[in-house]
């Protein structure tokens, strides 16, 4: 090839038409995704998160999504005077700038009270032991009720008149009582009385155990008694 056909080729309308195609195919793309992305990310797109607290969840779920915004329960709680499905809170704070789809997780009312173990307090701790960790467990705790037993010690825990065991489920709503004892021991309960163990009369016993002294000194003099008169002095 010359160099006269290699500048014809090169000046040719042709190649440069391709070129400017190719050039013009790059900008459209480095357009298309930065808009693109400003657009999928709403770059410069606020939302101001309203203020759902005390509100129902389907009320509430209404209001976000109006928005643009989304809803997602996160966790549950329990507050007697709210209704069920109530929004007790809400992760991003009432008034916060964010984009549209975002998700408010939120933690609604139960319609039921939650449920504690009781713990291993009946028969194993003192009437002030027994109380506090009840109380700092959430549990709520009536007067006392005093049985007989040793003083201040556990001896039952009661909930509506039903007695309780370690380890049953009770609501956190339910007054528990405990058994406490009142320092007045059962004689009756707590002390066994065992009878002495024999076989036969006991007069026949004695009397077998004279016959055999009697029978032994007997034979071992020939049938006489080797008794000897001592006379004493006058």
């Amino acid at each position: 090839m010359t160099a006269n056909e290699f500048f014809k080729k090169i000046m040719s309308a042709k190649l440069w038409a391709n070129l400017g195609a190719m050039l013009l195919v790059v900008v459209l793309l480095c357009l298309g995704v930065r808009f693109g992305l400003d657009l999928y990310t709403h770059h410069g797109e606020e939302i101001e998160v309203p203020n759902i607290k005390h509100k129902l969840f389907t009320d509430a779920e209404q209001l976000l999504s109006n928005r643009g915004l989304e809803i997602e329960v996160s966790d549950t709680g329990y507050v007697r005077s709210l209704p069920p499905d109530c929004i007790l809170d809400q992760v991003i704070a009432p008034g916060t700038k964010v984009k549209r789809g975002r998700v408010i997780y939120v933690v609604i009312n139960s319609d039921h009270s939650p449920m504690l173990t009781l713990p291993d307090l009946i028969d194993n701790n003192s009437y002030r032991e027994a109380r506090a960790n009840l109380i700092a467990m959430g549990f709520k705790v009536g007067p006392p009720q005093y049985v007989s037993g040793e003083k201040d010690w556990v001896y039952g825990i009661t909930c509506r008149g039903q007695n309780l065991h370690n380890g049953q489920r009770v609501s956190v709503d339910d007054v528990l009582t405990i058994q406490v004892g009142d320092g007045v021991m059962n004689m009756d309960e707590d002390i066994t009385y065992m009878d002495p163990e024999y076989s036969g009369n006991d007069n026949d016993s004695v009397n077998a155990t004279s016959q055999h002294h009697n029978q032994g000194v007997i034979e071992g003099s020939g049938g006489h008694d080797e008794f000897e008169v001592v006379t004493g002095p006058e």
